[in-house]
């Protein structure tokens, strides 16, 4: 009897830890999505501002900075084996390699169309199409991971949404001077099909990781990344190399309006923010869902609007003002939903514990 009460302590005390562990490991990847999303899209247009043109390069630089990911893969695989686990520096499955390698091509493509639309559109312009990718994510949710949607989240879906429209309210006013309308379209359907993809990718990667034929730990879930990036890397090098951009960075560095050595910090800077931001989101959808992911991307709006604000000198007219009113409280409105939720699951799970 009291080796069997001793038991039961144990496992609530390992459950109490996973649990801890696993807000804590939310928290990161909260924190690196944020700084992705919204120091990513900022880097890569001060990118095009300042000189740069090779839209390929800077798709290629949205995943390139995938060997990052390497050190703390090594550094999870000594930690388990010093504390006696067994482990495999890299434990992927090809059941789950080949499903992250597809993606990886995915993500590639919406790379390139993301580019192409950051370099068309002012960040605030960009920034309003890609927040569409939450309405996206949502139906591909529904579809392909069965997500449930309480009165809380539709709330927010809806808020964020409205977010999005009233920034729309602005946009005819946001085309640079020197570019035509033809290239400002082609530069709003080329962004708008990049959210449309990504809000395909992130139910595809939820669904990828409740079907995987292996136990899935948060340093699998990095070298899921590091696959998905490799592949979008690959995509990415061979338009690089058909649009001969390889040849062309040294001329752009040389050229660009803020020196040699900057064109290059900018490059690196760039690299890893982008990995801050997807590893962010995958790590977000491992804690909790892809459409939490979303909301977070689309919340993070009005921020890189302000950021666009005051580092390119964008207009901030009512219209922002009130779209970061309506994401706030929008995202307000999903967490006291979800926190409710945990409250009732907790309050069922004890009253159902044997008196």
């Amino acid at each position: 009897m009291e080796t069997r009460t001793t038991s039961n302590q144990e496992a609530e005390k390992d459950e109490k830890m996973s649990k801890t562990m696993k807000k804590s490991l939310l928290a990161m990847n909260c924190i690196m999505l944020g700084v992705g999303n919204c120091g990513g899209p900022l880097v890569q247009r001060l990118y095009f501002v300042k000189g740069g043109k090779r839209v390929w390069t800077s798709s290629w630089l949205q995943t390139a900075g995938w060997p990052f990911l390497i050190i703390p893969v090594i550094l999870s695989f000594i930690y388990k084996t010093r504390n006696g686990k067994e482990a495999k520096l890299f434990s992927l499955k090809p059941s789950l390699f080949l499903p992250c390698a597809v993606l990886g091509v995915l993500t590639g493509f919406d790379d390139y169309l993301a580019a192409y639309g950051v370099s068309r559109l002012p960040v605030s312009t960009s920034a309003l199409i890609i927040a569409t990718q939450l309405a996206f994510t949502a139906g591909f949710a529904f579809l392909l991971v069965k997500q449930k949607f309480s009165a809380f989240t539709i709330n927010a879906i809806f808020l964020l949404s409205i977010g999005a429209v009233v920034l729309a309210l602005h946009t005819s006013s946001d085309r640079p001077a020197h570019e035509s309308s033809l290239m400002y379209y082609e530069g709003f359907f080329m962004t708008l099909g990049a959210s449309a993809l990504y809000g395909f990718i992130l139910p595809s990667i939820e669904l990828t990781i409740k079907k995987a034929k292996q136990q899935v730990t948060y340093s699998l879930v990095m070298e899921m990344q590091i696959v998905m990036s490799f592949f979008a890397t690959a995509v990415c090098t061979v338009g690089m190399l058909i649009n001969h951009d390889f040849k062309a960075i040294p001329r752009e560095a040389r050229n660009f309006d803020l020196g040699e050595a900057t064109y290059y910090v900018i490059l690196a800077v760039n690299a890893l923010l982008w990995q801050f931001f997807f590893l962010g989101a995958i790590g977000v959808i491992f804690c909790a869902s892809s459409l939490l992911s979303g909301i977070i991307i689309a919340t993070l709006l009005p921020v890189t609007e302000s950021l666009a604000v005051l580092f390119f000198h964008e207009k901030f007219e009512a219209e922002k003002g009130l779209a970061l009113t309506l994401s706030l409280w929008g995202f307000v409105s999903y967490f006291y939903g979800e926190i409710r939720q945990m409250k009732k699951m907790k309050r069922e799970r004890d009253e159902g514990l044997p008196a």
